[in-house]
């Protein structure tokens, strides 16, 4: 543990935010997965429900910076060809 005020200081703060940052990737893989599970179904309606949800959470994950845009603009358009592909179907 440092001594100098604000070294104390930014232990602190930077602690806070790993644990703000872990807990929201969390929600993020959560709701990937749902998405995931739910486009391997039939409900068209769940399916896309949950793309919405995921889609909404990367694109926050981006603005936030715990994600590259990139990366999350990949994991979108990966769900919405599982989509889109769910729903040709029917």
């Amino acid at each position: 543990m440092p001594n100098i005020k604000s070294a104390i200081k930014r232990v602190k703060t930077s602690d806070k935010r790993h644990a703000l940052n872990i807990s929201q990737k969390s929600a993020l893989r959560t709701a990937v997965k749902t998405a995931d599970v739910a486009l391997n179904g039939t409900e068209i309606e769940a399916a896309k429900a949950a793309f919405q949800a995921a889609s909404k959470k990367l694109d926050k994950a981006v603005t936030k910076g715990l994600i590259h845009k990139n990366a999350a603009a990949r994991k979108k358009s990966r769900l919405a060809k599982r989509l889109n592909a769910l729903t040709a179907q029917a």
